[in-house]
C-alpha cells in the first residue's frame, strides 16, 4: 500500500494549484481540464482524477461539453487547505511504516512508537493547514508574483 508517497504529495499540490488558479480566474466561466493541466504542468486526465473527490464533496463543479470545464462551487475564502488535504489523502497516514520483521523484539515495538508519532504529525499537519484557505494561497502567490 502506498502511504506518504510522491503521488499523494503531488495530488495535494496539484489540487491546491488548480483551486488557486480557479480562484484567480476573472469572469464567470468554467476552465477546461487542458488549461488547468497546462498551468499545473500535468496531464489533463491526472487533473480530472485529482479533482474528482473535490467535486464529489461540493468544493468544485464541472460542466461537460464545448463550453464546459471546472469552477469553484463556493468562495475561495471558504475552502480550507485541511479540507483539501483530507479529501485528497483520505485516511492515509502522513508517515508510512515499513513492516518490520515481527520476530524482532525492536521491530515489534517500533511500529507502535511510530503510530504515536504519526498521530502527532497528522494533527500538526491538519492544524497548520486549517489556518489557510485557497484565498490566502491566491493572495500570497499574487504578492510573490508582483514582488518577484
Amino acid at each position: 500500500m502506498e502511504h506518504m508517497s510522491g503521488r499523494a504529495n503531488t495530488q495535494f499540490s496539484v489540487a491546491v494549484h488548480v483551486l488557486t488558479y480557479l480562484a484567480g480566474v476573472d469572469g464567470d466561466h468554467p476552465v477546461s481540464s487542458d488549461e488547468l493541466a497546462g498551468s499545473a504542468n500535468v496531464n489533463p486526465v491526472y487533473v480530472r482524477r485529482v479533482l474528482g473527490p473535490l467535486r464529489e464533496a461540493g468544493v468544485l463543479r464541472s460542466r461537460a461539453g464545448a463550453q464546459g470545464g471546472w469552477e469553484l462551487a463556493r468562495p475561495a475564502r471558504r475552502i480550507r487547505l485541511d479540507e483539501v488535504w483530507t479529501l485528497i489523502n483520505g485516511a492515509e497516514p502522513v508517515l508510512a511504516t515499513h513492516g518490520p520483521n515481527p520476530s524482532c523484539p525492536i521491530g515489534r515495538k517500533v511500529e507502535h512508537v511510530l503510530d504515536d508519532v504519526q498521530a502527532g504529525v497528522e494533527k500538526a499537519v491538519l492544524r497548520e493547514l486549517h489556518t489557510r484557505t485557497v484565498a490566502d494561497v491566491l493572495v500570497d502567490a499574487t504578492d510573490l508574483a508582483r514582488n518577484g
